[in-house]
């Protein structure tokens, strides 16, 4: 069977950047996604098509064609009041190099990293950890399958259902998506820019119901 839309692929996989290995799946714990329903980068998923199970692939992905180009404008700093959570200062969450999740003005969770602490302010970094960077990616698919009439509706595991907390359920290094990294939903996406700190954008962060969980094990 070839991969095409609504099948289930399986599939081992190095992924490179920069000549370092940043991120895999063995055979023994290999990626699954149902095939064109956006859950991968599209230059990759459009590698992988009419592929089958047995068969290596190989994919470079430009910055255009995946992450986008690193945008200062996405690196802002907010209040130091944003990170208060009932009268006290969440201290645990402000340590520079860490991605801790918030609300954006769409209520959505988006993920941002902490660049630097200031006296009365916080400088955030919402570019996705990717951004700028060239991905190349070299695998093997291990099975394609049709997909039933469940997953297709629920997702392999429950992506398509609505979000629980917040926090989204994508597919392995998709705009949005969320494996390994722990990316969350439309981070400084146009449209669903991070508002949070600002009058009426209250942040939640760790907040229960919103603290974000991509990506942990």
């Amino acid at each position: 069977m070839i991969i095409e839309n609504k099948s289930v692929v399986a599939l081992s996989y190095v992924l490179e950047v920069d000549g370092k290995v940043v991120d895999h799946a063995g055979s023994d714990a290999p990626f699954d996604y149902i095939h064109g329903t956006c859950m991968i980068i599209p230059k990759l998923e459009a590698t992988l098509d009419g592929m089958s199970a047995g068969q290596d692939f190989e994919c470079t992905v430009s910055p255009e064609e995946g992450y986008g180009e690193y945008d200062m404008a996405k690196v802002f700093d907010v209040p130091m009041s944003t990170f208060m959570f009932k009268g006290e200062l969440r201290k645990d969450l402000l340590e520079v190099g860490r991605y801790i999740p918030l609300l954006n003005s769409a209520g959505e969770v988006c993920r941002a990293m902490v660049v630097d602490v200031k006296e009365d302010s916080v400088t955030l970094d919402f570019n996705d950890p990717m951004a700028g960077k060239t991905l190349v990616f070299r695998g093997t698919i291990l099975s394609v399958r049709e997909a039933t009439e469940k997953e297709l509706l629920e997702g392999l595991h429950g992506e398509f259902l609505p979000p629980q907390g917040g926090c989204c359920h994508g597919g392995c290094h998709g705009n949005g998506g969320c494996h390994g990294d722990g990316g969350c939903c439309h981070g400084g996406e146009e449209g669903h820019e991070c508002h949070c700190g600002e009058e009426g954008h209250e942040c939640h962060c760790g907040e229960e119901g919103h603290e974000c969980s991509c990506g942990k094990n």
